[in-house]
């Protein structure tokens, strides 16, 4: 078995719960719990992107958020929760693409992040695809079940029972 297909397993199994919790984004896009937090729109659409991540990493040996000369990176502006899910689903796809095409000597070659030129961080691609692609996946979809608890939204069992559902019987 090839070290992307133990990756993916993870990488399905962490997107399946994120997709959960997506689909119960109630139509309050502008609301946020404190005024240091993204919105709930902004958390969405941006946990709907993190799985193109993976095929930026995989596809190329760089990516630059704000590239000399050309325009940074904006979300899309998405109104509801089927336009998030749809995006979700997009880039899932192309991830699994990527997955599917990559090769396992290339979770050791160097992936760098850039803005404006300026090299952020450079690692190997395996270390992007867990930090960057699944661990900040896990990170913000919990800030979404602490969102979806604030606003009387049932929270998805991911690992097991949760305080809504228990999966186990």
């Amino acid at each position: 078995m090839r070290q992307l297909d133990v990756l993916l397993q993870e990488f399905d199994m962490e997107m399946a719960g994120t997709r959960k919790s997506l689909e119960r984004i109630p139509a309050k896009f502008s609301w946020k719990p404190h005024d240091k937090s993204m919105s709930l729109g902004q958390l969405a659409i941006h946990l709907a992107e993190i799985p193109g991540w993976a095929q930026i990493t995989l596809g190329a040996d760089e990516f630059d958020v704000s590239p000399v000369g050309g325009p940074p990176h904006q979300p899309p502006a998405l109104k509801t929760r089927d336009e998030v899910v749809a995006l979700f689903d997009k880039n899932l796809e192309s991830a699994r693409r990527a997955f599917a095409e990559a090769k396992d000597e290339d979770l050791m070659k160097p992936w760098s992040l850039k803005a404006g030129g300026k090299e952020l961080m450079t690692m190997p691609r395996a270390a992007v695809l867990r930090g960057f692609v699944l661990s900040h996946n896990i990170h913000h979809r919990a800030q979404l079940g602490v969102y979806l608890r604030m606003n009387n939204v049932p929270v998805p069992s991911i690992y097991g029972p949760s305080a809504d559902e228990n999966n186990l019987g």
